[in-house]
């Protein structure tokens, strides 16, 4: 008989984008935390950084009721400043933020302290090291006061960390409260991201790399130290994908104990008429400023195809992206026009004044705007990237060309002075999406993408590509996700495999495309929270289970 799976009666996560839009991590705890709610009632606890800039955030309702016996004793016995409220997302968990600014003062004892008990090495720190590692230690502190004021000895606890900048709270918690077992979860390890941003290979020499060793020629020695001691320590250690798992293996000496893959909840997509009609405004509002943009008519007929992300140039793919287009354009097979719109936000300044005012105007315009390819004027116009590679390519927007591209250069947050609308608001208006990444643990944007009926490219240097491929009866781009094989040095085959997929997508008939959308959908239907909690589940019972082990060897 197997044994019955531990449950814990208590879960505390902290991360660095808790109440603080960041990155792909807070798209992680944001999406799940309802299902977790719905399972733990208010057991659940996020702990995340109290910035001084962001004391007043429309994600975060302060509660002067919640817990406020335990905060004033935190206060005057435990010297921690917290705040306590609810997170404003779906499930409305319990979060506490923490002030950490008070232990900068403490900081040399607490980074001696990490060396003689777990030998974390902060003495090449740099950067936000310092400020990530005191967050990290006021969450542990926070935990052990919590559970020390509220909780009973029989009570399971189970705390997990994300990324290394939380790492010193899973060793603080190990020596000063190890009854709660540890959860240590990496999204990338820091060193696998910036071999990849450093243009080494990353993939083909995985298994001659030496994380120590690359970690002092990249200069990276103390985040690398926390997130491998961490890894080595945990009661369960976790990463997203296979992928990241084998990076893991290679250069933290630690394969994770479980694979916690990204899902997401689709509450956000709409439905019925609302879709249709959401789809309706965006796709007009691209085309309508592009072709104010450029001089242009490109008409409803357009293939509109997008990328987005982080503008992290060669490790989301939009070089190769580009270089697709560019192809694409002298591609004699393509029947449509296509409008490629690159949304990566950039050092950007002011919306265009010109491009404003003639959207206002009800006018069609036959002359193109000085740099016709981007919405807004950026701080760096001379060293764009995206800009660069335009003008080596050659590309111009010229009337005759077959694909123009429109650059976006801004967060789309509903008053960025062009659109005006929300990422997702636009999204949902394009025909196809291509994420030719080479560095990408999971990746949200394309699940984003086919939840919205949008199909897309991706790769299998992708958590999410690789997923996709060991779905059963999983067809390519016939069902709604097309992904390429990528590795160190096949960058132009990569190029051409978009530039053919787009190809052969405009080419497709209506009863088609709405067949492919579909099924796009249906994958997404997949990666669902529901379906993926389980393997939270059981990182929770190993963590328990080691824990116990732990307790036991020490007693």
């Amino acid at each position: 008989m197997m044994n019955e799976t531990k449950i814990p009666d208590y879960l505390f996560e902290a991360s660095w984008e808790v109440c603080n839009k960041v990155g792909g991590i807070y798209t992680v705890l944001s999406t799940r935390a309802n299902t977790l709610q719905a399972k733990f009632h208010d057991r659940l606890f996020f702990i995340g950084p109290d910035l001084p800039n962001r004391k007043e955030t429309p994600l975060f309702t302060e509660s002067d009721t919640l817990y406020a016996a335990w905060k004033a004793h935190a206060a005057a016995n435990d010297h921690l400043s917290v705040r306590v409220g609810r997170w404003n997302i779906p499930g409305n968990p319990i979060v506490i933020l923490v002030d950490f600014q008070p232990f900068f003062t403490q900081k040399n004892e607490i980074y001696t302290d990490m060396w003689n008990r777990y030998e974390v090495d902060s003495l090449h720190a740099y950067g936000d090291y310092d400020e990530a590692s005191m967050f990290a230690y006021a969450s542990g502190r926070v935990v052990e006061s919590f559970y020390r004021y509220n909780l009973m000895p029989a009570d399971k606890v189970v705390f997990q960390a994300h990324e290394w900048m939380t790492g010193m709270a899973v060793l603080y918690l190990q020596s000063a409260v190890p009854e709660i077992a540890t959860v240590f979860t990496t999204h990338a390890t820091s060193i696998g991201r910036s071999i990849a941003g450093n243009n080494k290979p990353l993939y083909d020499y995985l298994f001659a790399y030496n994380g120590d060793q690359m970690a002092g020629e990249l200069n990276m020695q103390s985040k690398h130290s926390i997130e491998k001691q961490t890894a080595h320590y945990a009661d369960c250690f976790t990463t997203v994908s296979e992928i990241t798992d084998n990076e893991c293996k290679e250069l933290l000496d630690k394969p994770a104990d479980v694979v916690l893959m990204n899902g997401f909840e689709d509450d956000f997509v709409p439905q019925g008429s609302t879709f249709t009609g959401k789809r309706k405004r965006a796709r007009s509002l691209l085309l309508r400023v592009a072709n104010c943009l450029m001089g242009t008519d490109l008409n409803d007929d357009t293939l509109i195809v997008g990328t987005s992300g982080r503008y992290e140039f060669k490790n989301k793919g939009i070089d190769v992206f580009l270089e697709s287009m560019n192809r694409l354009n002298r591609d004699r097979d393509l029947q449509r026009p296509v409008l490629a719109v690159v949304s990566v936000p950039g050092w950007v300044g002011e919306a265009r004044a010109d491009l404003q005012e003639r959207l206002k105007s009800r006018d069609t315009f036959t002359a193109p705007l000085e740099v016709p390819f981007v919405t807004h004027w950026l701080h760096n116009m001379s060293s764009d990237r995206v800009l660069d590679m335009l003008k080596y390519l050659g590309m111009s927007n010229h009337p005759d060309d077959k694909v123009k591209v429109l650059f976006v250069p801004c967060y789309l947050d509903g008053n960025d002075g062009i659109f005006n609308k929300y990422y997702y608001d636009l999204l949902i208006g394009e025909d196809l999406t291509v994420y030719p990444s080479y560095y990408e643990p999971w990746g949200y944007t394309p699940l984003e993408s086919v939840a919205f009926h949008v199909p897309t490219v991706t790769t299998d240097l992708a958590g999410f590509g690789r997923w996709v491929q060991s779905l059963t009866d999983w067809q390519g781009m016939t069902d709604g996700v097309e992904v390429l094989h990528r590795s160190d040095y096949n960058y132009s085959e990569v190029a051409d495999g978009i530039k053919d997929a787009v190809a052969e997508f405009s080419a497709k008939k209506k009863s088609e495309v709405y067949d492919i959308r579909r099924r796009a959908a249906s994958i997404a239907e997949q990666a669902l929270w529901r379906h993926f909690i389980a393997y939270y589940y059981e990182a929770y019972d190993f963590a328990l289970r080691r824990a116990a082990q732990r307790l036991t060897k020490n007693d």
